[in-house]
């Protein structure tokens, strides 16, 4: 998804949540980013959480500490995580708009930062961590659902002539990082009949359009497990650190 399309689609998200198709996951790979987040982050410490969305994952998962600011590109989605913040009575947590490619935070302030989800560009990211800060990414590409896209024939990176993962792996390491590990993580999606299973793919960005009904049906036929219709997710997660030697440049 290119980075304008990224902004009219969570434009429209800001108004639903994916807890209304009942999904249930179930994780094959020991890949925990949270897990990993609560183990490098301290009272002391300084988040800058990028592609926050509704801020729910931030409110819900992240440790508290000295600061987290979280933003997104997407000025409905702010609206809508400053008011999950106003519920929830954190106080560590502000979020505001910012477009990941265009960036504009100070140098060397944080001791963490997240990207979930979104586009990025790790020369900026590196300027704006402390030495030996630590970038966190977990992201989706070409072969996220690719089951489903090879009965359609198109989907979110279908075409793509290299993974977006190797491009952020590729990215990462170009700006400078180091101890870069790409990891896939493996999950799977089960839905509860094909009316949640539909609705939740014309809401989200996997296929190109809205799925024809005939080629939606002969997937569902082949992946109904226990009544239940199951989708093969496959994400990524990269973990790096900001040599403590990096200058300023």
């Amino acid at each position: 998804m290119l980075h304008d399309d990224y902004f009219e689609y969570y434009e429209r998200l800001a108004s639903w949540k994916f807890d209304e198709f009942d999904i249930s996951s179930e994780c094959l790979t020991e890949w925990d980013l949270y897990k990993i987040l609560r183990s490098l982050v301290s009272e002391d410490s300084c988040v800058l959480d990028l592609g926050t969305g509704g801020g729910e994952k931030v409110i819900a998962e992240y440790p508290e500490c000295r600061q987290i600011i979280a933003t997104d590109y997407s000025p409905q989605m702010i609206a809508t995580a400053k008011r999950n913040l106003a519920k929830s009575g954190r106080t560590d947590i502000s979020f505001r708009v910012m477009d990941n490619l265009k960036m504009d935070v100070g140098e060397e302030l944080f001791d963490v930062v997240v990207a979930r989800h979104t586009v990025t560009d790790p020369a900026q990211i590196i300027k704006c961590l402390k030495p030996g800060g630590h970038l966190l990414i977990r992201g989706v590409d070409k072969y996220d659902c690719w089951g489903l896209k090879m009965v359609f024939g198109d989907g979110q990176g279908y075409s793509d002539p290299v993974p977006q993962s190797i491009r952020d792996y590729e990215n990462v390491i170009s700006a400078g990082f180091a101890d870069v590990t790409l990891v896939p993580i493996c999950e799977r999606d089960y839905f509860r009949d094909r009316d949640a299973f539909k609705g939740f793919l014309s809401k989200v960005p996997i296929l190109d359009g809205v799925p024809d009904d005939g080629l939606l049906d002969e997937y569902i036929a082949r992946n109904t497990i226990c009544g239940r219709i199951r989708l093969q997710r496959q994400y990524y997660g990269i973990t790096a650190r900001k040599n403590d030697r990096c200058r300023k440049s």
